[in-house]
C-alpha cells in the first residue's frame, strides 16, 4: 500500500498538506449534529460539547473511575501504564474490553452517531483509554498528532479517525487540561527519527519519537493563529480529529483530571502494516481483529448501575 503520509525520516521533515476529507461525506441529516457544527469541526478539526452528560449521569461516570482505578491500583497488566519513576497511574488501555461498565459507555448512541456521522461509515473501537493525571503528580503529554502515531507504528492508512474524550473530572487551566491547535488537522508534520522495536514500552510513559519539531509546531501555530484549551465541567465531551494536533501540560494543582477516549475509526480504514516497518503493537493499544461495527444503543445510567452491581 502507497504511503501517503511518509514520517520518521532523516534529515529536515517536511509538513504535507492533507490528502484525506474531514468531514466523509455527511450532512446535517445524517446524524446529531447540526450543519454550524459540522462546519465548526471541519475549520478547527475539534468539537466540544459541555454538559453532554446529566449530574445525575456525571456521579455514575465518577464513581465508575474511582472503582476502576482501584481495581488496578496494584494491577500488573501490560494494559496499565505507571507515570516515569513513580508508582501512579498514568493510563489504562482497553477498557471497552476489560470493563464492563466502559463497555456500555462506548456504544453510547448518541456518541457513536456523532463518530458516524464526521466518518461517513460504521465504526468500531480502534482504542481506548483512561487518562489519569492526579493532583500534583499528573505528568505532560507533549504535543503530537494521533494519527502520525497510528499510521507509522499501527498502520493506520488514512486520516479517517476520530477521538471521544469524555471528561470525568471538572477540566479547568491549571489541572492539565487537553491543549489544541485548530486547524492544524489540515497538514501532516512528518516527525524525525527511526522507530525501534517496542517502542509503546517507553513512549506510553514519555514520547520521545513521533514527536513535532519547534518549527513545524511555530508554524502551526502561526497558521491557526491560537491554542484552545478544552476545559469545562464534568460531563461534557470533547471529539477531536485524529491528525489535530494536540498535548497537555503537567498538573501541579491539587485538583485531578481524568478523561476516558473512546478512538473510533472507519470500518473502511482498518489497519495494515506499520508504515514505520516494525512490528504491530500490541491489541490493548491497537485493535485488529475484533473488528466489528458498533451497534449504538440508547444509554440508561440508571439500568447500567444495577445490571453492573448485582
Amino acid at each position: 500500500m502507497k504511503d501517503l503520509y511518509p514520517s520518521r525520516i532523516k534529515g529536515m521533515p517536511s509538513i504535507l498538506e492533507r490528502k484525506d476529507p474531514i468531514i466523509h461525506n455527511s450532512t446535517k441529516e445524517d446524524g446529531p449534529l447540526q450543519r454550524k457544527e459540522l462546519d465548526f469541526y471541519e475549520e478547527n478539526g475539534y468539537l466540544f460539547m459541555e454538559n453532554f452528560f446529566s449530574f445525575e449521569e456525571v456521579k455514575v461516570l465518577q464513581q465508575e473511575l474511582k472503582r476502576n482505578m482501584n481495581d488496578n491500583k496494584s494491577s500488573d497488566q501490560p494494559y496499565v501504564v505507571r507515570e516515569t519513576g513513580g508508582d501512579e497511574i498514568r493510563s489504562v488501555f482497553d477498557v471497552h474490553n476489560n470493563d464492563e461498565f466502559f463497555h456500555n459507555l462506548s456504544s453510547h448512541q448518541r456518541i457513536v452517531e456523532i463518530a458516524q456521522q464526521l466518518l461517513g461509515s460504521q465504526v468500531y473501537i480502534n482504542q481506548s483509554r483512561i487518562n489519569f493525571k492526579p493532583g500534583f503528580k499528573g505528568k505532560d503529554f507533549y504535543w503530537h498528532s494521533d494519527f502520525e502515531t497510528w499510521h507509522m507504528e499501527d498502520g493506520m492508512p488514512n486520516m479517517r479517525a476520530v477521538s471521544c474524550s469524555i471528561i470525568l473530572t471538572d477540566n479547568y487551566s491549571y489541572n492539565g487540561p487537553l491543549l489544541l491547535i485548530p486547524g492544524s488537522h489540515r497538514y501532516f508534520v512528518q516527525c524525525v527519527g527511526e522507530t525501534p522495536e517496542n517502542h509503546f514500552e517507553q513512549s506510553l510513559k514519555m514520547q520521545n519519537i513521533g514527536v513535532p519539531d519547534h518549527d513545524s509546531i511555530n508554524w502551526l501555530l502561526e497558521k491557526g493563529g491560537r491554542i484552545d484549551s478544552a476545559t469545562g465541567p464534568a460531563g461534557s465531551v470533547l471529539f477531536f480529529e485524529s491528525n489535530t494536533m494536540h498535548g497537555s501540560n503537567s498538573n501541579i494543582s491539587p485538583m485531578p483530571r481524568s478523561n476516558v477516549f473512546f478512538v473510533f475509526n472507519s470500518i473502511e480504514n482498518k489497519l495494515v502494516e506499520p508504515f514505520a516497518n516494525i512490528s504491530p503493537r500490541p491489541e490493548f493499544i491497537a485493535n485488529r481483529t475484533n473488528i466489528k461495527p458498533i451497534e449504538p444503543k440508547p444509554f440508561d445510567i440508571n439500568k447500567k448501575k444495577v445490571l453492573l452491581h448485582q
